[in-house]
């Protein structure tokens, strides 16, 4: 029990103290990318590979395929080049400037914590951020009244439990509990003179649930199954504002409380691993997320006061194929891809998220430094192309902003340790 206790207090202090340091990750908003060896394979065998102790996330079920008390930490560096450049539709009262580079750089990691209890039960505490967008365009941009700046956030802390039920069956469940943060600025049409800025921010804690099951076929083919629940972050704000010219201050005065609650998307995903041979494993995906439910909630002063949207998004499906090679007994060099469809069709896009299918290539290397730890260095490069937009309209007080992000593209850099205690 003392043992037990221990590794619960260890590994919520862990936890936490990742969370304070975990920043948003750009574009997609939805990432596989958390630091881990993943990274490496483009996803592929993500509920099935099971011999680290991120599965505590990815499929609990998987943590009791881990012998004695095991740890993993992980850090990342993301790059996005999300650019916009204004086409011809755009209302030429915007001005033309483009807004750079909205993403650029942004850090993440996550820590997990695997210990037995017993010959069946394992039991692990982790943290991460798996969801989540930043993106600034600046103040003067031409889509300055829909977005300017924005963070939206989810930091989940994840205490689970797994069962060996057969010889080829384990069963696994977790409590997600995620922090969410909103901070959104978005420029106000004055009319006359500058603009001034709407403000909003909110922070909201919602629960959900991570369930998996993995089967071991034989001693060489495993099959993972994992379902994570949705989480509602019911996010609601009073805009402040600065800036105002004397006739929308007077308007603007005692501004309404805006609900901006959104569910972060539930997703499934069935994976398959399968070693060939003492060097070479081969592992695959099929996965799906429920994007139609998410209900992002974009904001703005239209026609003298707040206003609300709910954008319109659609369910996405997810691919992958990944090998591993053993190229010596302490060397492991790992490379898959993937493909996401788009979560959004390209008449709904908006500068405020601009999301499209992805695809994925992913390469990594893993060495034994001892018996007991190892490290890894993974990169994922996606590739999003061109992604139209056609927002808002000519007659509206925020304009048309119409053109495209061209040549979309993220870069993720993970370094991670694994040690068995």
């Amino acid at each position: 029990m003392k043992k037990l206790a221990k590794f619960i207090l260890t590994g919520t202090a862990l936890g936490c103290g990742a969370v304070a340091t975990h920043d948003a990750q750009g574009g997609g908003i939805s990432l596989y990318e958390i630091a881990t060896p993943d990274v490496g394979l483009a996803s592929a065998g993500y509920a099935a590979r099971a011999d680290d102790a991120s599965t505590l996330f990815k499929n609990p079920a998987g943590m009791n395929r881990l012998e004695g008390t095991q740890f993993q930490g992980g850090i990342q560096a993301l790059y996005g080049s999300v650019s916009f450049s204004p086409g011809a539709g755009t209302s030429p009262r915007l001005g033309n400037d483009a807004g750079g580079n909205a993403v650029g750089w942004l850090p993440g990691g996550s820590l997990f914590v695997v210990a037995p209890i017993g010959e069946k039960w394992r039991v692990g505490l982790g943290t991460l951020s798996y969801f989540g967008l930043a993106s600034d365009y600046g103040d003067n941009w031409v889509g300055r009244y829909y977005v300017q700046k924005s963070t939206l956030l989810g930091m989940s802390v994840m205490p689970s439990v797994s069962f060996q039920a057969t010889d080829w069956l384990s069963i696994g469940a977790g409590l997600n509990a995620m922090y969410g943060y909103l901070n959104t600025e978005v420029g106000v049409n004055n009319g006359i003179g500058p603009d001034g800025q709407m403000a909003l921010k909110d922070g909201s804690w919602g629960f959900g649930a991570n369930v998996g099951i993995l089967i071991r076929a034989s001693e060489k083919t495993r099959f993972g199954v994992t379902y994570l629940s949705p989480v509602d972050l019911d996010f609601k704000d009073t805009p402040s504002f600065r800036g105002l010219g004397p006739v929308l201050g007077g308007v603007l005065a005692n501004p309404r409380q805006l609900d901006l609650s959104i569910t972060v998307p539930q997703s499934v995903m069935v994976s398959a691993y399968h070693d060939l041979s003492a060097k070479w494993s081969v592992m695959a995906d099929f996965g799906w997320q429920n994007w139609a439910q998410f209900g992002y909630v974009q904001a703005g002063v239209e026609a003298g006061g707040t206003t609300t949207m709910h954008l319109n998004y659609q369910d996405t499906w997810h691919g992958a194929l990944g090998a591993r090679y053993r190229a010596s007994e302490k060397l492991v060099l790992s490379g898959g891809a993937a493909f996401d469809s788009s979560a959004v069709d390209s008449q709904n896009r908006t500068v405020t998220v601009p999301m499209g299918q992805t695809w994925r290539f992913g390469l990594g290397a893993e060495y034994q430094l001892s018996p007991k730890v190892n490290i890894g260095l993974a990169e994922t490069f996606m590739w999003g192309g061109d992604m139209s937009v056609d927002q808002g309209s000519e007659f509206a007080v925020r304009g048309k902003v119409s053109g495209s992000f061209n040549d979309v593209w993220f870069s993720i850099t993970s370094m991670y340790l694994s040690w068995k205690f």
